[in-house]
């Protein structure tokens, strides 16, 4: 009787072999060779993150979550947002209090303070736990600190396939701390080629991760902002669209839109730690606009840069039967009816 072949690691295996598996696996699933090797690594890295000592404080959330853990997106997603708990930093706060503060000043007084922790924070307690999984693993890849103020990471890793030039071939992970990252619950997150390849072993993990119908809130207030400016604040912002549209055909909808606590709740979050100003340069009522004027379709070159950063978007094979950006914007249309209760 032939012996049960022995699984292997994926990491394990030589250069030229993990590129014909990726070729392989990108045969059986249709998505570009690249976008599956990326997501491997951002699979790798959360593994790494969710099941070190730092893991209770971090909550995984934003579209890779919509994906990874909810499966309620066809948008491959590259990076890895998370959250601290506020309370690393503001111990003041209760277990089971909001987190949000009661006045402005209190507001900027915690956002200083988390400004001036977050990074050190991150340099002392994630950085240390990603450079020994890499030296344990013994994987060919960087780690470098990035963003304004340190608040984020950068893996750079080297690539077995072509890819996009929208797409790097590198992990972005983005810290924020200013809130406790709830509501959030356990997800099982595996990567896409798993289930294809079952001969190699993947990584995978069971972060916490922020509640989809959060995220919802959390996204169609954001495109609001946008709406009221008309200026996106960096390309690669129409996934917000895609993604709100995407969750509104999910089982998790509807609870999503009739949650106004959960809406109201991000809302008031976003007054204290998040203030906008519209093009007139008025205050952004995030309240307002959970409580029926929100609006979710812009206009003039607002739309315009949108339809053209959702084009090379598709054209970078991100979304999986993308639909086409004049649904995206009827869908979001009806959406926002449906929120001002029209």
């Amino acid at each position: 009787m032939k012996p049960a072949t022995v699984a292997e690691s994926y990491f394990s295996l030589s250069r030229a072999d993990r590129k014909e598996a990726l070729k392989a696996a990108s045969a059986r699933i249709g998505r570009p060779a690249y976008l599956l090797e990326k997501d491997v690594w951002v699979v790798w890295t959360l593994s790494v993150l969710f099941k070190s000592a730092i893991a209770p404080s971090l909550t995984f959330k934003g579209g890779t979550s919509l994906s990874k853990a909810y499966n309620a997106i066809n948008r491959f997603s590259e990076d890895i947002d998370l959250t601290c708990d506020i309370r690393e930093f503001i111990p003041e706060i209760k277990a089971g209090e909001s987190g949000i503060p009661g006045t402005a000043s209190k507001a900027k007084k915690w956002s200083d303070k988390i400004r001036k922790s977050l990074p050190g924070w991150i340099t002392e307690k994630v950085r240390p736990v990603l450079l020994e999984a890499l030296k344990q693993s013994k994987l060919d890849a960087r780690l470098t600190k990035s963003g304004t103020d340190g608040e984020k990471l950068l893996i750079y890793y080297p690539p077995l396939t072509e890819g996009s030039n929208y797409v790097s071939p590198t992990v972005l992970l983005e810290f924020g701390a200013r809130s406790t990252g709830e509501p959030h619950e356990k997800k099982l997150i595996t990567c896409d080629m798993a289930a294809k390849m079952p001969e190699l072993i993947f990584p995978e993990t069971t972060p916490n991760v922020m509640r989809i119908e959060r995220t919802f809130w959390e996204k169609a207030t954001a495109i609001h902002v946008y709406c009221r400016q008309t200026e996106a604040p960096s390309v690669r912002f129409s996934r917000h669209w895609y993604d709100l549209v995407e969750i509104s055909q999910t089982v998790y909808f509807k609870e999503a839109i009739g949650d106004r606590k959960l809406a109201l709740s991000v809302a008031r979050h976003k007054e204290m730690f998040f203030r906008e100003k519209d093009v007139k340069g008025k205050p952004i009522s995030y309240v307002d606009a959970v409580k029926g004027d929100i609006q979710l379709v812009p206009s003039g070159k607002a739309s315009v840069d949108l339809a053209l950063d959702y084009g090379k978007m598709t054209e970078a094979g991100l979304i999986q039967n993308p639909p086409s950006f004049e649904k995206i914007m009827t869908t979001c249309g009806k959406i926002e009816s449906q929120i001002n209760g029209e």
